[in-house]
Protein backbone atom coordinates (compact mmCIF):
# COMPACT_ATOMS: atom_id res chain seq x y z
CA UNK A 1 0.00 0.00 0.00
CA UNK A 2 1.54 3.95 -0.36
CA UNK A 3 2.15 5.67 2.44
CA UNK A 4 -0.67 7.91 3.40
CA UNK A 5 -0.60 11.05 5.42
CA UNK A 6 -3.17 13.17 6.32
CA UNK A 7 -5.15 15.67 9.11
CA UNK A 8 -8.65 15.48 9.26
CA UNK A 9 -10.51 18.53 10.87
CA UNK A 10 -13.01 17.78 13.86
CA UNK A 11 -15.50 19.82 11.36
CA UNK A 12 -15.32 17.52 9.04
CA UNK A 13 -16.45 14.46 10.52
CA UNK A 14 -19.27 12.70 9.31
CA UNK A 15 -22.44 12.90 11.61
CA UNK A 16 -24.78 9.79 11.05
CA UNK A 17 -27.04 7.34 12.25
CA UNK A 18 -25.53 4.45 14.82
CA UNK A 19 -26.77 0.90 12.98
CA UNK A 20 -29.45 0.78 15.68
CA UNK A 21 -30.85 4.49 15.05
CA UNK A 22 -30.70 4.94 18.55
CA UNK A 23 -27.93 7.39 18.52
CA UNK A 24 -25.73 9.54 16.82
CA UNK A 25 -21.74 9.22 15.92
CA UNK A 26 -19.50 11.64 13.91
CA UNK A 27 -17.18 8.79 11.85
CA UNK A 28 -13.81 10.13 11.35
CA UNK A 29 -12.56 7.97 9.05
CA UNK A 30 -12.44 3.83 7.92
CA UNK A 31 -10.36 2.42 6.32
CA UNK A 32 -9.71 -1.79 4.80
CA UNK A 33 -11.42 -4.14 2.40
CA UNK A 34 -14.29 -5.47 5.46
CA UNK A 35 -16.28 -8.26 4.41
CA UNK A 36 -18.32 -6.74 1.50
CA UNK A 37 -21.36 -5.87 3.79
CA UNK A 38 -21.85 -2.32 2.34
CA UNK A 39 -22.36 -0.39 6.08
CA UNK A 40 -19.66 -2.88 7.56
CA UNK A 41 -17.34 -2.98 4.68
CA UNK A 42 -14.52 -1.82 6.51
CA UNK A 43 -11.40 -3.53 8.79
CA UNK A 44 -11.05 -0.27 10.84
CA UNK A 45 -13.13 2.73 11.83
CA UNK A 46 -12.96 5.96 14.28
CA UNK A 47 -16.13 7.74 15.37
CA UNK A 48 -17.31 9.68 18.14
CA UNK A 49 -20.40 8.79 19.70
CA UNK A 50 -22.36 10.79 20.93
CA UNK A 51 -24.62 8.99 23.64
CA UNK A 52 -27.64 11.47 24.73
CA UNK A 53 -29.85 8.94 26.76
CA UNK A 54 -30.01 5.40 27.66
CA UNK A 55 -29.97 3.24 25.05
CA UNK A 56 -28.70 -0.48 23.60
CA UNK A 57 -25.58 -0.09 21.65
CA UNK A 58 -25.71 -1.44 18.01
CA UNK A 59 -24.29 -4.93 17.41
CA UNK A 60 -21.50 -5.49 15.22
CA UNK A 61 -20.63 -9.37 14.53
CA UNK A 62 -17.08 -9.83 14.29
CA UNK A 63 -16.19 -6.91 15.32
CA UNK A 64 -13.86 -6.04 18.75
CA UNK A 65 -14.24 -2.08 20.01
CA UNK A 66 -12.26 0.14 22.43
CA UNK A 67 -14.62 3.27 23.57
CA UNK A 68 -12.65 5.97 25.73
CA UNK A 69 -14.76 8.54 27.64
CA UNK A 70 -14.12 11.87 25.65
CA UNK A 71 -16.82 14.59 27.33
CA UNK A 72 -19.39 14.28 30.15
CA UNK A 73 -19.28 13.12 33.50
CA UNK A 74 -19.57 8.85 32.69
CA UNK A 75 -21.66 5.91 31.50
CA UNK A 76 -22.20 2.74 32.36
CA UNK A 77 -22.16 -0.21 30.22
CA UNK A 78 -24.53 -2.55 30.98
CA UNK A 79 -23.53 -6.11 29.33
CA UNK A 80 -26.63 -8.84 29.32
CA UNK A 81 -24.51 -11.27 30.69
CA UNK A 82 -24.05 -9.65 34.02
CA UNK A 83 -21.42 -7.44 33.50
CA UNK A 84 -21.36 -3.99 34.42
CA UNK A 85 -18.74 -1.46 33.50
CA UNK A 86 -18.37 2.38 34.53
CA UNK A 87 -16.85 4.87 32.57
CA UNK A 88 -15.55 8.30 34.72
CA UNK A 89 -13.86 11.27 34.02
CA UNK A 90 -11.30 12.44 32.67
CA UNK A 91 -11.21 9.63 29.81
CA UNK A 92 -11.90 5.89 31.39
CA UNK A 93 -11.85 3.20 28.46
CA UNK A 94 -12.96 -0.49 28.18
CA UNK A 95 -12.17 -2.71 25.00
CA UNK A 96 -15.26 -5.55 24.51
CA UNK A 97 -16.40 -7.64 21.75
CA UNK A 98 -18.84 -5.86 18.84
CA UNK A 99 -21.62 -9.14 19.51
CA UNK A 100 -22.26 -8.54 23.34
CA UNK A 101 -25.66 -7.05 23.69
CA UNK A 102 -25.20 -3.80 26.30
CA UNK A 103 -26.82 -0.94 27.23
CA UNK A 104 -25.10 2.64 27.66
CA UNK A 105 -26.43 3.89 30.76
CA UNK A 106 -25.84 7.93 31.03
CA UNK A 107 -24.32 8.58 35.34
CA UNK A 108 -25.16 12.57 34.70
CA UNK A 109 -25.91 14.01 31.23
CA UNK A 110 -24.45 13.68 27.35
CA UNK A 111 -21.23 11.98 26.83
CA UNK A 112 -18.90 11.85 23.71
CA UNK A 113 -17.12 8.56 23.37
CA UNK A 114 -13.61 8.02 21.16
CA UNK A 115 -15.00 5.05 19.44
CA UNK A 116 -12.05 2.73 18.13
CA UNK A 117 -13.41 -0.51 15.85
CA UNK A 118 -11.25 -3.10 13.98
CA UNK A 119 -11.97 -6.63 12.30
CA UNK A 120 -11.07 -9.69 14.62
CA UNK A 121 -8.51 -11.78 12.72
CA UNK A 122 -7.67 -9.00 10.15
CA UNK A 123 -6.45 -6.42 12.30
CA UNK A 124 -4.54 -6.18 15.55
CA UNK A 125 -5.58 -2.57 17.55
CA UNK A 126 -3.65 -0.81 20.39
CA UNK A 127 -4.63 2.51 21.77
CA UNK A 128 -2.76 4.58 24.48
CA UNK A 129 -3.70 7.76 26.31
CA UNK A 130 -0.45 10.22 26.62
CA UNK A 131 0.39 13.94 27.67
CA UNK A 132 1.75 15.87 24.36
CA UNK A 133 5.06 18.05 26.14
CA UNK A 134 6.97 19.08 23.48
CA UNK A 135 8.45 16.76 20.72
CA UNK A 136 6.98 13.28 19.99
CA UNK A 137 8.53 11.18 17.88
CA UNK A 138 5.76 8.51 15.94
CA UNK A 139 7.40 5.79 14.05
CA UNK A 140 4.72 3.79 11.65
CA UNK A 141 6.32 0.64 10.93
CA UNK A 142 5.65 -1.35 7.55
CA UNK A 143 2.02 -1.63 6.35
CA UNK A 144 0.92 -0.17 9.28
CA UNK A 145 -1.58 2.88 10.41
CA UNK A 146 -1.69 4.70 13.41
CA UNK A 147 -3.88 7.83 14.17
CA UNK A 148 -2.96 10.85 16.53
CA UNK A 149 -6.70 11.89 18.20
CA UNK A 150 -5.65 15.60 19.74
CA UNK A 151 -7.68 15.69 23.00
CA UNK A 152 -7.16 19.21 24.07
CA UNK A 153 -4.43 21.42 23.11
CA UNK A 154 -2.43 22.34 19.96
CA UNK A 155 0.03 20.90 17.95
CA UNK A 156 1.99 20.97 14.85
CA UNK A 157 4.32 18.73 12.82
CA UNK A 158 8.28 19.36 13.42
CA UNK A 159 8.88 17.74 10.19
CA UNK A 160 8.68 17.90 6.27
CA UNK A 161 5.50 16.38 6.01
CA UNK A 162 3.56 19.45 5.05
CA UNK A 163 0.36 18.75 7.05
CA UNK A 164 -1.39 21.24 8.89
CA UNK A 165 -1.25 21.88 12.36
CA UNK A 166 -4.01 20.29 14.80
CA UNK A 167 -6.23 21.90 17.28
CA UNK A 168 -8.02 20.14 19.72
CA UNK A 169 -11.01 17.53 18.46
CA UNK A 170 -8.95 17.12 15.19
CA UNK A 171 -7.03 13.64 13.90
CA UNK A 172 -3.91 12.44 12.22
CA UNK A 173 -3.66 9.54 10.64
CA UNK A 174 -0.58 7.84 8.84
CA UNK A 175 -0.44 4.66 6.87
CA UNK A 176 2.90 3.21 5.38
CA UNK A 177 3.91 1.82 2.68
CA UNK A 178 6.06 -0.86 2.20
CA UNK A 179 9.17 1.48 4.84
CA UNK A 180 8.96 2.79 8.08
CA UNK A 181 7.30 6.18 8.26
CA UNK A 182 8.08 8.96 10.89
CA UNK A 183 6.29 11.77 12.02
CA UNK A 184 7.44 14.52 15.09
CA UNK A 185 4.39 15.95 16.60
CA UNK A 186 4.97 18.93 19.02
CA UNK A 187 3.07 20.82 21.04
CA UNK A 188 1.05 20.76 24.30
CA UNK A 189 -1.91 19.27 25.35
CA UNK A 190 -3.23 15.09 25.51
CA UNK A 191 -3.28 13.05 22.49
CA UNK A 192 -4.89 9.30 21.93
CA UNK A 193 -2.37 7.30 19.93
CA UNK A 194 -3.76 4.16 17.89
CA UNK A 195 -1.71 1.92 16.11
CA UNK A 196 -3.28 -0.69 13.57
CA UNK A 197 -1.66 -3.28 12.28
CA UNK A 198 -2.41 -6.61 10.13
CA UNK A 199 -4.01 -7.45 7.08
CA UNK A 200 -6.89 -5.17 7.41
CA UNK A 201 -4.66 -1.91 8.55
CA UNK A 202 -4.94 -0.27 5.03
CA UNK A 203 -4.94 3.39 4.94
CA UNK A 204 -8.62 5.26 5.20
CA UNK A 205 -10.46 5.87 2.32
CA UNK A 206 -11.40 9.48 1.15
CA UNK A 207 -12.51 12.07 3.34
CA UNK A 208 -15.22 12.23 0.50
CA UNK A 209 -15.80 8.79 0.38
CA UNK A 210 -16.01 8.75 4.21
Amino acid sequence: MPAVSRVIPANEYRRERWRNQLGWTREICRGGDGDGGGANDWDWRLSIAEIEQDAAFSCFPGIDRELVLLAGNGVRLRFDDGECIELHPPHDRHRFAGERALTGELIDGTTHDFNLMWRRGRVEAALWHRPLVGPMVIFAEPHSTWAVHLLAGQARFADDSGLPPLEGGDTAVFSAGGERLRHVLDGGGEVLLVRLTGPGAGPPGPVDAQ
